[in-house]
């Protein structure tokens, strides 16, 4: 497969609300929970379409909660300097735990009731471990630099017990990653800036979810 894409062809993000008036930072995590989980099932349809293998139903859960664990760090870090510190903490384990809850019950419905446990807690498990690594990567103007980009592409690489999809690494880092950077600084700007919360005085990004 060449490195020629297009990019991935993401439908508009959905921030309206059916009634007016204030949102509490629970709502507005609701909704980039939801539109993060849309973005996931979005990237992954393009990577199909460009030939990318993904193997069984379990392995392309796999990716979509590496997916997921991209993008809910680089809206901590997006939000980061705009909600205080409890604030931030209080509205990431928000996102997380709607996004757990919605990644579970695509696995019940899939693969019915874990055998052992649940699907939520290996979920936050994965999280924790991820946050952990990239709070380690330096970000500069709010973008993720390319050893932050690499890092997760290997990561979705060896979620997707590759084989012969050879390209999987360049096509993150070039194509569905910068979209996804593209995509939450967007959301983030729709949703959590109209909150009118005083600026944060937070020390350092990278709020764990911490079983949320």
């Amino acid at each position: 497969m060449a490195i020629i894409s297009s990019r991935p062809s993401v439908a508009r993000i959905k921030t309206r609300w059916r009634k007016k008036g204030a949102r509490t930072l629970v709502e507005r995590a609701g909704v980039i929970g939801a539109n993060l989980w849309k973005l996931s099932l979005e990237i992954f349809k393009h990577m199909e379409k460009e030939g990318f293998r993904f193997g069984s139903d379990r392995l392309v859960t796999r990716v979509l909660a590496e997916f997921i664990a991209f993008l809910v760090q680089l809206v901590d870090r997006t939000v980061y300097g705009t909600l205080s510190e409890s604030d931030r903490a209080t509205f990431v384990r928000a996102v997380v735990d709607h996004l757990a809850a919605t990644l579970e019950n695509n696995q019940l419905d899939l693969f019915g009731p874990a055998e052992s446990g649940d699907y939520r807690t290996p979920f936050i498990d994965l999280l924790n471990a991820r946050f952990a690594d990239y709070a380690e990567f330096e970000y500069s103007g709010g973008e993720p630099g390319y050893p932050c980009l690499r890092y997760f592409a290997t990561q979705v690489s060896d979620a997707m017990a590759s084989g012969d999809n050879k390209w999987v690494v360049e096509q993150m880092i070039d194509i569905e990653a910068p979209e996804m950077v593209r995509w939450v600084r967007k959301l983030v700007e729709q949703t959590v800036a109209p909150t009118g919360l005083s600026a944060s005085t937070a020390s350092a990004a990278g709020t764990p979810p911490e079983g949320a």
